[in-house]
């Protein structure tokens, strides 16, 4: 026997509730209505739902069992209406992102934890990659968002993208290297000490390299290199090696004091961090909501990251 599952949901909702009145109204049916299914559903079983003569109600044995199915489904149903509307509202689904790890790490994993204790029912899938795999990722439907620096957009792309954070490369070491003692820093001095080479595929890592030619040096003494942000740091902080790094890497360590940035001007390209999104791609509100998150944060950042780096960089 086949039993409607509304009506196992209607039934749950009268149980609850303790009469026909009071459980109608909790679905938002009619009292006759439901009234109606209970007496067709007793026909068709052959048997009382509930107690006779008693008030509030008390379900038979059959009526209980059937009703805690009902109950079931009266939850899953409410569930998924409060899921659509969370969906609807940008409180609710799931966000894919990907980034490059430096900027990941320092910067971005502490707005996605401000960001899901706001909105805890949003899922973050994170992944690290650089531009070549972050545009073939958006192409390909498998991120909704990246937020990565970029240079130019190649001329008659489908992206979009949403400037967060001005680019500014630095030279960073340990907050007691020996170069931070000198009254007045040279920039070919950079050449007498160790370096730290970017992972592969890292902008930076090119970056390093019209460093090294800016100097006129052909070659750097490079000791270590393709470690994550986590090892770059705690190499820095036991030797005396440098590494070039994004200035705003850099600010998001300042309360450790243990990383800095050497007061020397260097080249570097004109590249900005930002959002880069696909335009065509059909916009989730939950996406909506983590790209203004991440927007305002930076935001109220900039201005803070420009005076650290008046302070340390140029307070020489």
């Amino acid at each position: 026997m086949k039993l409607d599952e509304r009506h196992l949901i209607q039934l749950a909702a009268v149980v609850q509730a303790g009469g026909v009145t009071e459980g109608a109204a909790s679905i938002g049916m009619a009292q006759s209505a439901v009234s109606r299914t209970l007496s067709q559903m007793e026909q068709r079983l052959g048997e009382p739902l509930f107690v006779k003569g008693r008030r509030p109600l008390q379900p038979t044995p059959l009526g209980r069992s059937l009703a805690e199915l009902g109950t079931t489904m009266l939850l899953a149903s409410r569930r998924a209406s409060e899921l659509v509307d969370g969906f609807h509202k940008g409180r609710s689904g799931i966000v894919r992102i990907a980034g490059t790890p430096f900027f990941m790490d320092a910067l971005i994993s502490g707005m996605i934890a401000e960001f899901q204790t706001l909105n805890p029912d949003i899922r973050i899938d994170q992944s690290y990659a650089y531009l070549p795999e972050i545009q073939a990722a958006l192409y390909a439907g498998r991120i909704d968002l990246a937020i990565c620096p970029i240079d130019i957009l190649d001329e008659g792309s489908t992206l979009t993208f949403e400037e967060i954070l001005p680019g500014r490369n630095v030279v960073a070491c340990r907050t007691t290297h020996p170069l931070l003692m000198r009254r007045k820093l040279r920039t070919q001095e950079l050449l007498d000490y160790p370096w730290i080479a970017p992972p592969p595929g890292s902008p930076l890592l090119a970056d390093l390299r019209s460093l090294m030619l800016s100097l006129g040096a052909m070659e750097i003494k490079v000791r270590y290199s393709g470690g994550s942000l986590t090892s770059t740091n705690t190499y820095l902080k036991g030797t005396d090696a440098l590494t070039i790094l994004p200035h705003g890497v850099v600010f998001a360590f300042r309360k450790e004091n243990a990383i800095t940035a050497l007061p020397v001007k260097i080249p570097h390209p004109e590249r900005a961090l930002g959002l880069l999104r696909l335009a065509s791609a059909p916009r989730s509100p939950a996406v909506e909501e983590f790209a203004q998150h991440v927007s305002g944060a930076f935001r109220n950042l900039r201005h803070l990251i420009r005076r650290h780096e008046r302070a340390v960089v140029w307070g020489a």
